[in-house]
C-alpha cells in the first residue's frame, strides 16, 4: 500500500466526528463531491469498507473506528506540536541554558530564574554557576545559551550586553567598630585588615585605585576570586572589603554589616550570547526581565541607604 494522504485522512476523521459527507466538507473546508472522493480512494487503497450508509447519514464500520483511534492519537500529537510551537513563540517554553559568575549565582539570580519559570511552567532550565572567565568560555562555545560575567570580558565570538551598574559595598563584621557609621569612605579603611577580591579582575584594579588616590593603606592579609567567601571571612571577624551589593545583600543575616561605600565603585557585568547567531527568544526575555529586576533592586537599595 502506497503512501496515504494527509488530506484523505482528514476527511475520513472529519466524517467520523460528523457522521455526514456534507458537515465534513464545512469542517475541512472542501467541496462535499472531493470529500466523496477522497473517502472512496482511502477504501480502495486500504482494502476495506470505511462507513455504511445509514438513511441520510454515514455509520463508521468497526475497522474504521479502530483506525480512527489510531488517527485521532496521530491528530492529538499535531495539536500537541502546534501548542508547543505557539508556547515557543511566545516565550513560554522551550530550554534554556544560563552560566552566571557567583556573585550572580548565589542566590540573586536563582530567585529571580525560581520566578520567571514559574510563569512559564514548560521551560527547562540549566542554571550554573563558573567564574567570569569560564562563563565567557562556556558561552563561545556552545555549552550555554547566556551567560553572566565582568563587562571587561571579550571573546570574538561573543556579544555582550551592558547590564546596570552595581555599587560596591562596605562588608565588616557585625562587632566592628566601623559598623556604627551610616557610610564608610577610603579614610576609614586604613591600617585595616583587608579582604581582597582575585588580583586579575577589572574589580580588583578598580578597588584599589580608588584607595591608592586616597592614600590609604590597608593591611593586604587575604586574598580570594569569590565574593562569597569574601563576605564569609568578614563575617567570622578575619577582616573588611568591599562586595558587590548581591553578595553582601545574600551574606547580610551571616554576621557582617553592610554599608554605603564612597567614592561609588561600580560592580560592572555585562550579559554574554553567542555572537554568530540570534539567542532564542526567551533567551532575550530572560535578559531584558533580570535587566529590570537589578534595577528594582539597586533602587530599594538606593531608598534603604537613604533612609539610614
Amino acid at each position: 500500500m502506497r503512501g496515504l494522504n494527509p488530506r484523505q485522512i482528514e476527511a475520513f476523521r472529519a466524517v467520523v466526528l460528523t457522521g455526514g459527507v456534507g458537515m465534513a466538507a464545512k469542517l475541512i473546508n472542501v467541496t462535499q463531491p472531493a470529500v466523496s472522493r477522497m473517502i472512496r480512494d482511502l477504501q480502495q487503497q486500504m482494502g476495506l469498507t470505511l462507513f455504511e450508509r445509514r438513511g441520510t447519514g454515514l455509520m463508521p464500520t468497526s475497522e474504521a473506528l479502530s483506525l480512527y483511534a489510531e488517527v485521532e492519537r496521530a491528530f492529538v500529537g499535531l495539536d500537541r506540536i502546534a501548542q508547543m510551537a505557539t508556547e515557543l513563540r511566545t516565550r513560554r517554553a522551550g530550554f534554556l541554558r544560563v552560566a552566571a559568575l557567583p556573585a550572580l549565582a548565589n542566590g540573586f539570580l536563582p530567585r529571580f530564574a525560581g520566578r520567571f519559570l514559574a510563569e512559564r511552567p514548560k521551560l527547562d532550565l540549566v542554571l550554573s554557576g563558573l567564574v567570569s572567565h569560564a562563563v565567557l568560555t562556556a558561552v563561545a562555545q556552545g555549552q550555554c545559551d547566556l551567560g553572566f560575567a565582568e563587562a571587561s570580558m571579550e571573546h570574538a565570538a561573543v556579544q555582550t550586553e551592558r547590564m546596570p551598574a552595581a555599587p560596591y559595598m562596605a562588608v565588616l563584621p557585625r562587632t566592628h567598630r566601623l559598623a556604627r557609621k551610616k557610610r564608610l569612605r577610603p579614610a576609614d579603611f586604613e591600617g585595616e585588615s583587608f579582604i581582597s577580591l582575585g588580583h586579575s579582575t577589572a574589580s580588583r584594579f578598580r578597588i584599589d585605585r580608588v584607595f591608592a588616590e586616597h592614600g590609604v593603606r590597608r593591611v593586604m592579609r587575604i586574598e580570594t576570586p569569590l565574593s562569597e567567601i569574601a563576605c564569609s571571612l568578614a563575617g567570622s571577624g578575619a577582616g573588611v572589603t568591599l562586595c558587590d551589593p548581591f553578595t553582601a545583600t545574600e551574606y547580610a543575616p551571616r554576621g557582617i554589616t553592610v554599608r554605603p561605600f564612597e567614592p561609588r565603585i561600580n560592580f560592572e557585568f555585562a550579559a554574554l550570547y553567542a555572537a554568530q547567531r540570534t539567542p532564542p527568544p526567551v533567551a532575550r526575555e530572560f535578559i531584558d526581565s533580570f535587566r529590570a529586576h537589578i534595577t528594582v533592586f539597586l533602587r530599594q537599595q538606593k531608598q534603604g541607604s537613604s533612609s539610614t
